[in-house]
């Protein structure tokens, strides 16, 4: 089905003029509350509600001007979609933060007093949901998650409303994400989500996707921990498999990492010459700053924001120089 007028029109608010989504991402709630307490050393219960939404007014108003959107949460993060930078676009968050991990599935759930079309009274350029999603978790658990988003898609559909959709992958056998064995599992979990997820039924407009292998564990990375999960030529191949098998415009997350791991991720991405259009990246860009916060307080988090968080935003922006416009892989007219 051809993107409505509505739908262009949000997007082409949300990326650049080349039609490239550099995006920041500012939608953390539960974990950045807790990233916050364990900085200052207090039970997460003294950070409050203010604070938070302080944190997030000072990443949005510094980082916005060199990012075409932001990715924000309506419940701390409205007063940071104010502050925005007039030329960056807005997404909102539809999911609740914080799922379970310790329950089969992480199976997701939506914020109660939200939906698409409060989200579009919001000034919303796009809906966002987060799930966990692994092709190898039980058919009873991935056939909720997949009714779970047709309902989300068919109501940004009605509301002509773009849907970003992120998938995280996991190891529903409880391994560590973070260590080899799920390195060498992760491109099979990676494309998998990016083949499902593409087909039509879901109405998914942008695909914010995770790299389709750490870069901590191929040989010859900038990054490289001396484990092998793949050699350099197979994850540039990964990366090609992954970027063919989309059927829809796809955007890299930063899932948390490091700015340098990250950077190094999208390099790959560059080398190997992938389809995607873009990013939405949120911690590789501030989350040093949360210390800074933490200890000495709003004034000293922008002043790390406008020089380091700046750095770290240039940064990722000089690595996205080779991403294609959305509009290529959506099958409509590219920017000229």
């Amino acid at each position: 089905m051809p993107l409505s007028e509505g739908k262009i029109k949000h997007l082409n608010a949300l990326s650049n003029k080349n039609g490239v989504i550099a995006a920041a991402a500012m939608d953390q709630r539960g974990s950045l509350r807790k990233s916050i307490a364990a900085a200052k050393g207090v039970p997460q219960e003294q950070v409050t509600d203010d604070m938070m939404a302080e944190f997030k007014v000072a990443v949005s108003r510094v980082l916005t001007p060199h990012a075409s959107a932001i990715l924000l949460d309506p419940e701390f993060g409205l007063p940071a979609a104010k502050a925005r930078s007039k030329n960056a676009g807005l997404l909102l968050a539809y999911e609740e933060s914080g799922y379970d991990n310790t329950k089969p599935g992480r199976l997701p759930d939506l914020l109660p007093h939200l939906s698409v079309k409060r989200i579009v009274d919001m000034g919303a350029d796009a809906v966002k949901i987060l799930i966990y999603y692994s092709p190898f978790d039980t058919a009873d658990v991935n056939d909720i998650k997949h009714a779970f988003v047709e309902r989300i898609g068919a109501e940004c559909e009605f509301y002509s409303i773009p849907f970003f959709l992120e998938f995280v992958g996991y190891d529903p056998a409880g391994g560590d994400e973070k260590g080899l064995e799920y390195a060498k599992k992760k491109p099979s979990v990676v494309i998998g989500a990016m083949e499902e997820f593409g087909k039509p039924q879901y109405k998914v407009d942008v695909l914010k996707v995770e790299v389709p292998t750490n870069a901590e564990f191929v040989e010859g990375s900038s990054v490289f921990k001396g484990q092998v999960a793949q050699t350099h030529k197979e994850a540039l191949d990964l990366y090609r498999k992954a970027a063919d098998i989309a059927q829809k415009p796809f955007i890299y997350l930063s899932a948390g990492v490091g700015n340098a791991l990250f950077v190094e991720s999208l390099n790959l991405a560059a080398e190997a010459g992938t389809s995607y259009s873009g990013v939405l990246c949120g911690r590789a860009t501030w989350k040093e700053g949360i210390p800074v916060y933490a200890k000495q307080g709003v004034k000293a988090l922008e002043d790390w924001l406008n020089n380091e968080g700046v750095k770290n935003i240039n940064a990722v922006n000089d690595a996205i120089k080779s991403a294609k416009p959305w509009q290529a892989k959506a099958g409509l007219p590219v920017p000229a």
